[in-house]
């Protein structure tokens, strides 16, 4: 339902299609309205499954002098009266008309009244809010809490005000109760969780109001109401002292920062999904968590159901390095100070490949951008030697890091073109070991005019 605001004087004009459907056309202009009152009535649209046309609320039905309806032919009107049993039931009634208006004189609350003329009917149920007043007398937080919901205890009065359709079928009005709080909200782009205020809107006052998601901050509660209230300028308002965070929430993200091997990129995942490819690789995997979170924990699995965990690490920020072969499950649990409420980040699943080694025979460093370095191709060796020497077994050069090469120096100077010789030791995340040794072939490039051309030397 909506309330129309400034509604002492209410126009309806029915529209040729809606009235074919439910009760007779009539071209005319209907206007209800109320006298005698201190405030304004408020009159309500109700559902078109009521029958009703319209709900007046009236602040003090003892106050009302009189219900005016204009728009109907005096001379063939009627108008009848029914209860919460419906229009069947309904009774005819007094009714005098002044200035072309038919007038009831201090109608009953809480009562359904259905004016007619030879061709058209009007339902209107008229509600006396007095005896229905909203109030709020504190705000507290429910002394039992859950991990799903925040539990709000609101000392007062807004039971629901129901109304009569014609049909007899009960109907509650909206009374639009307003919460209203601060609660942390992502920021995905930012990283980061915000202080946002929030309002939600209960229908009628009950115990407890149950706010969802929970909170995840420390906030104060102000309850706010009702709607009818709210129109004549009468709201009644409550508001708590701080109310401590019950609910938990966290954001995870994963950055491998030796996603390729030949370039040291990183790769980031923030919604889980599969990471990794060769050893070592080197993870951070970061939790972001609201002000409930008190507890940090990483688990690492075989598994994705994470029956069998294989480690556990109690840190917000997590550094690791996976050396051995296989597939990995890691995601976060967060936990409250006592450990009744938890939370599960997203689940990040970590292939780590078999290990192998592939060995040039081959390179030209002459620095023309091609072939310069001698390299090595691998995957997922965690240990690794290189020796080069020449001819005569006088050792030139070592490095024991895969990505790394030989550029054809020794001792800061060039060596020159010919058969040089390397021997590797290196372990595979798998297990494998390798031992290899072989011939490297220096070819130096001569320029001729513009183009390159070999020649061995």
């Amino acid at each position: 339902m909506r309330i129309i605001k400034n509604s002492f004087l209410f126009k309806l004009i029915f529209c040729t299609s809606l009235l074919l459907a439910s009760f007779p056309f009539s071209a005319n202009a209907i206007t209800v309205s109320v006298t005698g009152t201190s405030k304004d009535a408020i009159i309500l649209t109700p559902e078109s499954s009521t029958g009703l046309t319209a709900v007046v609320v009236v602040y003090n039905v003892s106050e009302v002098e009189a219900l005016l309806l204009d728009g109907l032919d005096v001379n063939t009107a009627t108008v009848q009266k029914f209860s919460n049993l419906g229009g069947g039931y309904a009774q005819d009634i007094a009714f005098s008309v002044s200035n072309g208006s038919i007038k009831v004189a201090h109608p009953a609350g809480d009562t359904g009244y259905i004016f007619s003329d030879a061709n058209t009917r009007y339902y209107l149920w008229l509600v006396n809010y007095a005896d229905k007043m909203f109030k709020i007398n504190s705000v507290s937080a429910y002394p039992q809490q859950e991990c799903e919901n925040t539990k709000i205890e609101a000392d007062g009065e807004g039971s629901p005000i129901h109304y009569y359709s014609i049909n007899g079928r009960q109907c509650t009005l909206n009374r639009d109760i307003k919460v209203s709080y601060q609660n942390l909200v992502w920021d995905n782009d930012q990283k980061l969780y915000y202080t946002e205020q929030q309002t939600k809107t209960f229908d009628n006052l009950t115990n407890p109001l149950i706010i969802n998601p929970p909170f995840y901050c420390n906030t104060t509660v102000t309850v706010t109401g009702d709607k009818f209230l709210e129109h004549w300028g009468m709201a009644s308002s409550a508001e708590s002292d701080l109310i401590q965070a019950n609910g938990l929430d966290a954001m995870t993200e994963a950055v491998q920062s030796n996603a390729n091997d030949d370039e040291g990129s990183n790769m980031i995942a923030s919604d889980g999904g599969m990471l990794g490819g060769s050893a070592p690789a080197d993870f951070t995997f970061y939790a972001y968590v609201t002000d409930g979170v008190i507890h940090d924990e990483w688990q690492m699995a075989d598994d994705p159901n994470f029956e069998y965990i294989r480690y556990r690490f109690y840190e917000r920020d997590l550094n690791y390095t996976f050396n051995e072969e296989g597939k990995y499950y890691v995601r976060y649990v967060g936990s409250n100070a006592d450990g009744s409420c938890t939370v599960e980040g997203e689940t990040y699943e970590i292939g780590i490949g078999a290990s192998d080694l592939r060995i040039p025979n081959a390179f030209s460093p002459d620095g023309d951008g091609v072939n310069d370095v001698w390299k090595v191709g691998y995957r997922s060796l965690i240990e690794f030697k290189c020796w080069i020497f020449d001819r005569n077994g006088r050792q030139l050069f070592y490095f024991d890091r895969p990505e790394q090469g030989w550029d054809g120096t020794s001792h800061g100077k060039t060596v020159n073109p010919g058969v040089y010789y390397y021997v590797i030791e290196a372990k595979g995340a798998d297990g494998k070991k390798y031992k290899k040794g072989g011939d490297i072939n220096i070819i130096k490039y001569r320029k001729i005019g513009n183009s390159n051309s070999s020649s061995g030397e």
